[in-house]
């Protein structure tokens, strides 16, 4: 069953209506692409083109969880492609009859827009103050501050409203470019992620988890960027290479005998708290369960063993810090070791020493490097070794991977704070399960993306860590009681009723208390930290569709249809918006996930800021229009990587380009607009060239013989030809492979599809036909060229309508009532009483026989419309009997004054050419 029957949606008469048109008034004398993005842009909002319709019945819904940029910034062109990928989905559905809700969110709250905003003023956040800071020195009132090395510390609530400012003028710019885009979002359903709605969205999903469990507080070891001073969660992480060394280190045996280590972070000897090595590891097996002393610090620690030890790595045992790296933390947990940290959330050497480090050598030498940053610490720690004799030997260097925040600039540390975490499968193997079974039910596009998945959830290593210690954020809706001793009871939590959500517990106060006993013995104080934002973000799905807000809403789109994405962002967003629905709602967010790859520059590199490698696509779009741009990015495959080529953009608009001058020829015959050809030159027309007869007609005879009616003939129900019919089972195929791409949401194929029908169908059958068309075979055969040329262009632009929705939307209007994003898709099967006995092989004979012609006239240096005095065709008998349909075409398309045919299994065509007029 097709999918309009599906949904009960009634297709409109396929074939156009031409009878009494007057397209003299819609057609411009020279139509353009400058100014059509400005146009209908302005006539689709104004007519609420692509307006959801909330009435419809949930059957009919198709539903989009639009990735919601960050706004940091500014967009570049890999925005442009993959929301391009989405839009041409929504607007093929849209056209199949589905009503389509697709809304648009920004991700405002979250690091970059700290970072933003911190960068973009001159100031920091310090939650300490509590009076507003003037900015006068950036003219004050927010603005952008001046050139000057000094930061200006800001209270919270200041910071947060300069945050808000500034992320309010970012989405103005970031909509006028997705609308410039043609993005065709239904912008009354847009919203931000540090809106008050989805502040209370997020926090009663948070609320919810904790009263079910899921959510759960811990003070434990965590990754910890010094830079922001926050936690990190694993999503989160990026390996970059860098440069180091192995320091070799002499640990000292209490028979004075030695044990090497080798080591990338001697700065963490102070905090060494054993030495592991592998069970099997013969050199080590009589060490194990003694004890032996740190060098430098003298510190005893003991001699284990664990699986995890590396006996080909550096001499085959290491020392176990607290904490160097995540095999610290496994080590210590499953060996449950001493806790001896010495860095900071500064990312420097604490000031006071660890507990065990107590000699007088070994205080002295931590003197040395407390207070130093790591690397100071780490060339400090190694000049003390080398001069005690501990280090044995010059550091060998070496390239390894470091972890890294994957917004930050600093290598990660591991710190032990209090954090919330949220159950995600990493520490328990029944929701692990379980959520490896979503993603095999969700359909994937392409189907291998879901191994990324697979591979994700298999290699978590612990739970969702939720906290983080920043300040524009979703506040965690939590309070503590504080006892009459002045200590914080985080195990009394204070909460929030739904109903209040959503709160700020930095600034309310929970029930029961006064504001003024906040952080006073008996009183209360608020948890400090925000969520994660992916914890927000997670819940786009709920936000969007208007979750225990709008009931109506939520029954008619959730589960949404589709999740777009990008790759790299499966193990953060999808797997996190997977996470939070099944545990809320026992499903799926949506039942398609549509993958988009990256955009490479040229030398095959991602594009991204960090990087300095993008294209801003403001200065694309106005050189060469929004089609233009559209095409480029719908030629990149689902989930393939594809490079920015500019050479690609151009081809696009001379393909937008061809669409007007081509479509306005074809609307020439029946619109009674006077001379046919000039509607053909094209802006780019030696690149490009058009149908011969309408780039140029070489004198006024064959301008006056080829002059289009003066009006629109009256269409009756005609016999087509059979060149009409053949073209017309070509068009059928191409319909039917398009539609087939699309609902595969292979966007690409069906633009390949398309455009290589339209090329075909300009180079070859508009040739083939012109003639005819201009009645020089008499009406009745005129007008069923007519008739093929309506029924044609008619399903070549609403083919194209989804990739070229300007273009597309400017020539439908010259001859359509209503928007072509509005009309509905062409169907196969609607084209079937009229090309049901064509044969496709028909028009591929013709045009072949006419490429053979024009290669001949070419290779003479004669021009396309030079007589061609005999043409002999040699093929095999049922080609020939095809090309015997459509010999009258073929003859006046090659201008070819005799044809012969002879049977031959091999096609060839020889031609002789007419002698040239003589010049008087």
């Amino acid at each position: 069953m097709k999918i309009a029957e599906q949904i009960g949606t009634k297709q409109h008469q396929y074939v156009p209506e031409l009878k009494n048109m007057s397209l003299n008034s819609k057609i411009p004398d020279k139509p353009t692409l400058e100014g059509l993005e400005a146009r209908w842009i302005k006539a689709w909002l104004a007519d609420g083109t692509y307006s959801f319709d909330a009435s419809a019945p949930a059957e009919r819904v198709f539903s989009i969880d639009t990735p919601p940029p960050t706004v940091s910034g500014s967009l570049h062109v890999g925005h442009v492609f993959s929301y391009t990928h989405t839009d041409t989905v929504a607007r093929y559905k849209r056209m199949r009859g589905w009503e389509v809700f697709y809304p648009m969110g920004w991700d405002d709250n979250g690091l970059p827009t700290e970072r933003r905003v911190q960068n973009y003023f001159g100031i920091r956040c310090d939650p300490s103050l509590t009076e507003e800071v003037s900015l006068d020195d950036g003219g004050g009132g927010g603005k952008k501050k001046k050139s000057s090395s000094r930061i200006t510390s800001v209270p919270r609530s200041q910071f947060i409203d300069l945050c808000e400012q500034l992320c309010a003028e970012d989405e103005v710019a970031f909509e006028n470019l997705f609308q410039h885009l043609g993005l065709s979002v239904d912008w009354a359903h847009s919203y931000t992620t540090i809106s008050k709605h989805s502040r209370r969205v997020s926090q009663r999903a948070f609320l919810r988890n904790l009263s079910r469990g899921e959510a759960y507080q811990s003070e434990a070891p965590c990754l910890w960027d010094v830079s922001f001073q926050t936690a990190v969660a694993q999503a989160e992480l990026e390996d970059r290479e860098m440069p180091g060394a192995y320091h070799r280190l002499a640990f000292r045996r209490d028979d004075e005998s030695q044990v090497f280590i080798e080591t990338t972070r001697p700065e963490l000897l102070a905090a060494c708290v054993a030495l592991v090595a592998h069970p099997d590891d013969t050199r080590y097996q009589p060490l194990f369960g003694s004890t032996v002393r740190t060098a430098l610090f003298d510190v005893e620690v003991p001699v284990l063993s664990h699986p995890l030890a590396d006996p080909e790595k550096g001499s085959g045992i290491a020392m176990i810090c607290t904490f160097g790296d995540t095999a610290d933390v496994t080590w210590w947990r499953e060996l449950q070791l001493d806790v001896r940290p010495i860095v900071g959330h500064d990312g420097r050497i604490l000031a006071e020493p660890p507990h065990g480090v107590a000699t007088e050598r070994a205080l002295r030498a931590y003197g040395e490097i407390a207070g130093l940053r790591i690397n100071q610490a780490r060339e400090k720690v190694a000049e003390l070794a080398a001069e005690s004799g501990e280090l044995i030997g010059e550091p060998k260097a070496i390239s390894h991977a470091v972890k890294f925040f994957e917004k930050g600039d600093r290598p990660l540390e591991i710190v032990t704070t209090r954090q919330w975490y949220l159950r995600n499968g990493g520490r328990e193997a029944d929701l692990r399960q379980q959520l490896l079974e979503r993603g095999a039910e969700l359909h994937w596009v392409p189907p291998h993306m879901e191994t990324r998945y697979e591979n994700w959830v298999m290699g978590l290593t612990g739970d969702w860590l939720l906290s983080r210690q920043r300040f524009f954020g979703v506040p965690i809706p939590v309070w503590y009681e504080v006892n009459e001793d002045g200590s914080v009871d985080y195990d009394a939590l204070l909460l929030p009723s739904e109903s209040q959500l959503p709160v700020d517990p930095a600034t309310d106060a929970p029930d029961g208390y006064a504001p003024d006993q906040r952080g006073k013995p008996g009183g209360f104080i608020g948890d400090p930290d925000v969520l994660d934002t992916w914890a927000t973000s997670s819940l786009t799905p709920q936000i969007a569709c208007g979750w225990e807000e709008n009931p109506e809403l939520f029954e008619r789109t959730f589960p949404m249809s589709i999740r777009p994405q990008a790759h790299e962002i499966i193990r953060t967003w999808l797997f996190s918006t997977t996470v939070r629905s099944h545990l809320e709602h026992n499903s799926l967010p949506w039942k398609n996930a549509l993958i988009s790859g990256w955009v490479l520059d040229p030398d095959r590199k991602k594009m991204s800021k960090s990087k300095g490698n993008v294209v801003v696509p403001i200065d694309l779009l106005d050189r060469y229009g929004a089609d233009a741009v559209r095409y480029w990015a719908a030629s990149g495959r689902p989930g393939a990587d594809t490079a920015f080529e500019e050479d690609q953009i151009k081809v696009g608009r001379r393909l937008a380009v061809k669409l007007l001058n081509a479509s306005k020829f074809v609307l020439s015959f029946t619109g009674g607009h006077g001379e046919a050809n000039s509607g053909a030159a094209s802006e780019d027309a030696s690149n490009n060239p058009d149908i011969s007869a309408a780039n140029a007609k070489d004198s006024t005879a064959d301008k006056a013989a080829h002059t289009a009616p003066a009006s629109a003939p009256e269409l009756e129900p005609l016999d087509l030809e059979p060149l009409d019919k053949a073209l017309l089972a070509c068009l059928t195929e191409t319909i039917a492979s398009a539609t087939e791409a699309f609902e595969a949401y292979d966007y690409a194929r069906a633009l390949e599809r398309t455009e290589t029908f339209f090329w075909d169908f300009t180079d070859n059958y508009l040739e083939l036909v012109k003639h005819r068309a201009y009645g020089e075979h008499g009406e009745a055969r005129a007008n069923a060229a007519h008739q093929t040329l309506a029924i044609t262009l008619s399903a070549v632009l609403r083919l194209f309508a989804p990739i070229l929705p300007f273009v597309t939307e400017e020539i439908w209007s010259w001859w359509q009532e209503g928007s072509i994003h509005r009309a509905t898709w062409p169907t196969a099967e609607e084209l079937e009483p009229m090309a049901a006995d064509g044969n496709p092989e028909a028009y591929e004979v013709a045009s072949d026989v006419l490429a053979q012609i024009r290669k001949a006239k070419s290779q003479a240096k004669r021009r396309l419309n030079s007589e061609i005095e005999l043409a002999k065709v040699h093929d095999t008998s049922a080609r020939l009997d095809l090309l015997a349909s459509v010999q009258s075409d073929v003859c006046d398309a090659g201008r070819i004054q005799e044809l012969q045919t002879r049977n031959a299994p091999q096609f060839a065509v020889e031609t002789t050419l007419a002698p040239e007029p003589q010049s008087v």
